[in-house]
């Protein structure tokens, strides 16, 4: 498959990028979240510059990809557990 070069702009950079096609509207909206989080930033903080700014983003962001594995997590386990009791249940039904 052939690459698309596109722009994406973050925190008044242009950024080239070559990408799988597929990848291109994921890409725009995740620059899009970014360049929201940063206005929002801005307008929240009496922030020094854009590495600043840049660096609250990336620690958001992180935080809640981190969260989401916790909560992920959190609910396997509880699967997992309700599982393992109707296994039982089974089981003693079985014998």
């Amino acid at each position: 498959m052939d690459k698309l070069k596109i722009n994406i702009s973050i925190a008044d950079r242009v950024y080239p990028l070559n990408i799988d096609p597929s990848k291109e509207e994921g890409l725009r909206k995740a620059a899009k979240s970014i360049q929201e989080m940063i206005t929002q930033l801005e307008k929240s903080y009496a922030v020094r510059d854009k590495q600043d700014v840049l660096a609250m983003c990336a620690l958001q962001f992180a935080a809640r990809s981190e969260q989401k594995n916790i909560d992920s997590d959190a609910h396997g386990s509880e699967a997992l557990e309700r599982l393992q009791v109707l296994d039982q249940l089974l089981q003693q039904h079985i014998s």
